[in-house]
């Protein structure tokens, strides 16, 4: 008897033993595969990281380029208007009468306005053309960090079906059963 007794604890103290290292080592399996994913995803990290990286490196190009043509621009507008008072002044320093010193105001002020109105024209074409730059800067980041990361959703989606799937079947069994339960009590 005590032997069967030694050979019964044996046994239920193997199993126990067996269960212990089953369970010992799911966390241990969860936790590696855990570290796996989170590995995955750092590497993951590097293209959209090297992409924003070469953007930033971009719009500095852009930002230098933009602000470069506008110092040139803004040189170009001072010369001229300098270059125009100069000449305003040597006009009227020839100019014989008052009468001839009015129409020449009244040419220099039309000239002055076009003059205005092309370097408006030409910052304006120097902002556009920059933010056309920046357009594309920004939609080539997008395409090649958004998009790629929309692409891998699809594979994640397909797995929820499943889980939606398997959370139905589980509601629909708990009704049957209270369902059950329900027409037990009453007989």
């Amino acid at each position: 008897m005590i032997t069967n007794v030694k050979e019964f604890m044996g046994e239920k103290a193997q199993a126990l033993a067996e269960q212990a290292r089953k369970l010992g080592a799911r966390p241990i399996k969860t936790a590696r595969g855990a570290a796996t994913r989170s590995a995955e995803r750092v590497k993951s990290l590097k293209r959209p990281i090297h992409v924003v990286a070469r953007s930033g490196v971009r719009l500095t190009t852009v930002s230098q380029t933009l602000l470069q043509s506008l110092i040139e621009l803004q040189e170009q507008i001072v010369t001229s208007a300098l270059d125009d008072a100069a000449a305003q002044l040597e006009n009227a320093a020839r100019t014989e009468s008052a009468m001839e010193l009015a129409r020449d105001q009244a040419n220099v002020l039309r000239s002055t306005r076009t003059r205005i109105v092309e370097d408006m024209t030409r910052a304006v074409g120097i902002l556009k053309e920059a933010g056309r730059d920046v357009r594309d800067v920004a939609a080539d980041a997008y395409t090649n960090v958004a998009r790629p990361a929309k692409a891998a959703r699809p594979a994640a989606k397909a797995a929820r079906p499943a889980a939606k799937a398997k959370r139905a079947r589980k509601a629909k069994r708990a009704v049957r059963k209270t369902a059950a339960r329900g027409r037990k009590s009453r007989t």
